[in-house]
């Protein structure tokens, strides 16, 4: 991000083009009034570099770096002329990729790629694009306005909005024989999943106080931890009452039966007594359907929906403070834990690939829901000394 400094009482501007520091001197004294002026001259430049637009020369046309640009810009397009631009490479990369990925994955690259990433990047030839660039362009992404209030995409969501950009440019540097620019580039650090779990009386008091025609729907959201796609494309074909099991084969993303998130994800759920008797209530229902939960036209449910028409109710009719419906899923994971399942079991009722994840996410929360703080060693080490102290007593008494 460009800035303004001072040196002996006059202003500079000092920001970086192509991977270069710039500072361009001025005769202006430093006053709030040439600040704010320069100001106006920074942003403008930052947003021109940022679409490749830049001209050196148009804003300091008496600069030596004006030649070094120059030459560095005309030795680049000598060499580098041929480079389809990033938009029509992207498609091709796209076209020539989408069948090795799951439909979940596809729509959160095109995503990524028609709101963020074509704008900033699409007209610019492939080998054109700089380091810099990149850099600046993630640097926007921090301070894009939030509908909350707040500013600035979560770093998460920053690095899935580069995956694309960095997946094709690594592409297209070896096809074209160029250095990426992506090169060294790390992604952000992502904090820690915030859990916000409800206690099991919170469920209860839920389950208790929700619409009629959701209570089954709640019931297996908040006791088997199924994702929303997983819970929204259910069929009642996947409903096995005989052996008491859910088969999680498929899920609905953005409208669209696809395959589970992972092949982890593909298990079998046994069903806990309120889930089943929740189930054969909801047969009731729509039992004459192909999908265990639907709306009035037995279509698929829809989250923003269920969200704002029932979840969000339900919260302010308790008083309880907002947390969204996927903490359904987290729930279930703390209550198996805190109940002393085996984590191994939990992470694949989740779908985990990997136990560990499971256990970071969740272990913590194990303790705080059954008091278990050591507790339990000491009871048994209580249990063990005690037992030692009878066998002492009863050989005395021999």
């Amino acid at each position: 991000m460009g800035s303004i400094r001072e040196r002996r009482g006059l202003l500079f501007i000092d920001f970086r083009y192509r991977g270069v520091r710039c500072r361009e001197y001025t005769k202006l004294s430093d006053k709030p009034a040439n600040r704010k002026r320069l100001q106006t001259v920074v942003e403008r430049v930052e947003a021109e570099i940022l679409l490749g637009t830049f001209d050196y020369a148009a804003y300091f046309p008496n600069s030596d770096r004006v030649a070094q640009f120059k030459d560095h810009d005309a030795r680049k397009e000598q060499v580098q002329s041929d480079t389809p631009t990033f938009s029509d490479f992207s498609d091709l990369w796209f076209s020539e990729n989408e069948i090795g990925w799951k439909y979940s994955y596809q729509i959160t690259l095109r995503s990524s790629l028609d709101k963020h990433v074509l704008p900033a990047f699409g007209a610019q030839p492939v080998s054109h694009i700089a380091r810099a660039d990149i850099l600046a362009f993630r640097a926007k992404l921090a301070k894009i306005p939030r509908k909350d209030g707040s500013t600035g995409l979560s770093p998460a969501r920053i690095n899935t909005i580069l995956v694309p950009l960095r997946l094709i440019l690594s592409e297209a540097a070896d096809r074209f024989d160029f250095e990426s620019p992506y090169k060294n580039i790390k992604m952000l650090k992502v904090p820690k999943t915030k859990v916000q779990p409800f206690t099991l009386d919170e469920v209860q008091t839920l389950l208790t106080h929700v619409r009629e025609d959701f209570r089954s729907y709640f019931t297996v959201r908040f006791y088997t931890g199924m994702r929303t796609g997983e819970v929204h494309g259910l069929k009642w074909k996947y409903i096995d009452f005989d052996r008491r099991e859910i088969l999680v084969r498929e899920s609905l993303v953005a409208g669209k039966m696809t395959d589970t998130k992972t092949d982890s994800s593909t298990r079998d759920i046994p069903m806990s007594q309120p889930v089943f008797d929740a189930l054969k209530e909801q047969q009731k229902r729509t039992g004459d359907t192909e999908w265990v939960f639907c709306n009035g036209e037995k279509k698929n449910l829809q989250i923003n929906n269920v969200s704002n028409r029932v979840w969000k109710p339900l919260l302010r009719l308790l008083d309880l403070p907002y947390r969204r419906l996927y903490q359904t899923r987290h729930t279930a994971a703390t209550l198996w834990l805190a109940a002393g399942e085996n984590v191994l079991w939990v992470s694949q009722m989740l779908g985990h690939a990997d136990p560990h994840v499971t256990l970071q996410k969740y272990a913590k929360y194990a303790p705080d829901l059954t008091r278990r703080d050591g507790s339990a060693f000491e009871a048994l080490l209580a249990q063990k000394m005690g037992n030692q102290g009878q066998n002492d007593q009863q050989g005395e008494n021999s």
